[in-house]
């Protein structure tokens, strides 16, 4: 094989198809995303419910306390504040036991907790009305507070006296890290199991895709020619889909074969006329050599017309508009038949699925055969038919008797001889027809007491 050679077959192999991704890693890569933001979303939000149950539950203690000192307390013989009873809880009376309490008020000295020993609680300036106040300190040094404070005017008394507790933070802080890595880790199992549950639920519904490949490899190597294998019902239509094209294509292809077939055949008996017309030396050769080549050509352009049609039935793009075709087709036809009158009424918007350059040549062959065999009207009408397209040829000529309407269609079968023809018109008419899955059938007219030819087309 030359140089040339090998051009010729690089430029004919397809292009490469582009790549954009696999499927699978941009699923796991959606989950791992979604998943990773439902998660993050979903901790913090149940750390802050968490935590802040926890501080809650914590200052609900330091409020029992407060409230239970603010019932004990009454005023003294010198005016100073006393317990008339003692605080339940031991911790009050252990030096830097973490729980604090201090009652305080302008001019009189501090009464605190033993737990306090040399140490006394701020006394904040900006909290001077009767509401509850809760906040953190870093007050004592290695030592974070949370204090808990009261205005409180005790009968018997003009002064104002802020009762204050304060308790070591320690305990709250273990809580909620203890809460915090309890759920760091339940969450970090959980993703980690829904990314394991994404991975194989994304191998596992890929697992059909990867069949058909593999069933298209059984195809290529000759060893099936469908898809038959189960499938699920998202991937049932693609395959379908498939086998329906292999099926077009196959049929594509044996019509070729049968085209060929008959075009060899066609063409054998007239060359073989020539052949021994030319051996013979016969002297009307040259009469003979025109006859059959006319006959061969007739052949030629029948099956040439059928082989674009099959070539462009499958174009889902076809459409032609069924009113600009017959309008075109009227016209030439007038220029070849002045003495025919076509007239055209019906459905102007009407539309076929087929090319038009086939649509013309069978209203060409319908309409000039009207025109040529007919008295000299012709008719035309368009119309729908559910999901159909009929097309109406009628002429006032002398019809067509009802036992020669089948056999007309045949190749070169003509009724009349005396006027020129192929006897090919009406047999292009019903092959390209049934090729776009049309059908023509030979009528009587009602109207004109002609022939009526009834085209039926998919409407696009």
């Amino acid at each position: 094989m030359g140089p040339s050679d090998n051009s010729m077959t690089d430029s004919q192999s397809p292009p490469p198809v582009r790549s954009t991704g696999s499927i699978s890693r941009r699923m796991m890569g959606i989950a791992a995303l979604w998943i990773s933001l439902l998660l993050i979303g979903g901790g913090v939000a149940l750390d802050r419910v968490l935590s802040d149950a926890i501080t809650r539950n914590f200052d609900d203690g330091m409020n029992y306390v407060l409230t239970a000192m603010i019932a004990a307390a009454e005023i003294g013989p010198e005016g100073e504040v006393l317990f008339n009873r003692e605080l339940a809880d031991q911790r009050f009376l252990e030096p830097n036991s973490g729980l604090y309490y201090q009652v305080s008020a302008k001019g009189h000295e501090d009464w605190r907790s033993r737990s306090l020993w040399d140490r006394a609680l701020k006394v904040p300036d900006e909290h001077r009305d009767r509401h509850l106040h809760v906040y953190d300190s870093k007050q004592f040094p290695g030592e974070d507070l949370r204090i808990m404070e009261r205005t409180v005017v005790l009968p018997g008394s003009a002064s104002r006296w802020l009762f204050m507790v304060g308790q070591a933070r320690s305990g709250l802080d273990a809580q909620i890290k203890t809460l915090r890595a309890t759920l760091f880790q339940s969450f970090a199992l959980l993703a980690l199991g829904l990314f394991v549950l994404a991975t194989l639920q994304t191998f596992y519904g890929l697992r059909p895709l990867r069949k058909v490949r593999q069933e298209i490899v059984r195809m290529r190597d000759g060893q099936k020619s469908r898809l038959t294998e189960p499938m699920p019902a998202e991937v049932l239509p693609m395959v379908e889909e498939l086998n329906a094209l292999l099926a077009h294509n196959e049929r594509q292809a044996e019509e070729a074969r049968t085209h060929a077939g008959n075009l060899a055949h066609a063409l054998k008996t007239p060359l073989t006329v020539i052949m021994n017309a030319a051996t013979a030396q016969s002297p009307d050769l040259g009469e003979a050599v025109i006859r059959e080549a006319t006959t061969m050509r007739r052949q030629v352009d029948h099956h040439l017309a059928r082989a674009r049609a099959v070539g462009r039935r499958g174009a889902a793009q076809s459409r032609a508009e069924v009113w600009a075709s017959l309008t075109a087709v009227e016209r030439a036809v007038q220029r070849l038949y002045p003495q025919a009158r076509v007239d055209m009424d019906g459905d102007k918007g009407a539309a076929v699925r087929v090319e038009r350059q086939d649509l013309d040549e069978m209203l060409g062959n319908l309409i000039e055969n009207a025109a040529k065999y007919g008295g000299g009207s012709v008719f035309a009408t368009v119309k729908r038919a559910g999901e159909m397209v009929e097309i109406l040829v009628e002429d006032d000529g002398m019809g067509i008797p009802l036992e020669e309407r089948v056999r007309i269609f045949d190749r070169g079968v003509r009724l009349d001889s005396g006027k020129p023809g192929t006897g090919l018109g009406l047999a292009i008419v019903r092959d390209v027809a049934e090729i776009y899955g049309g059908s023509v059938l030979l009528e009587e007219s009602e109207d004109l007491g002609g022939l009526l030819a009834r085209l039926r087309l998919p409407a696009a």
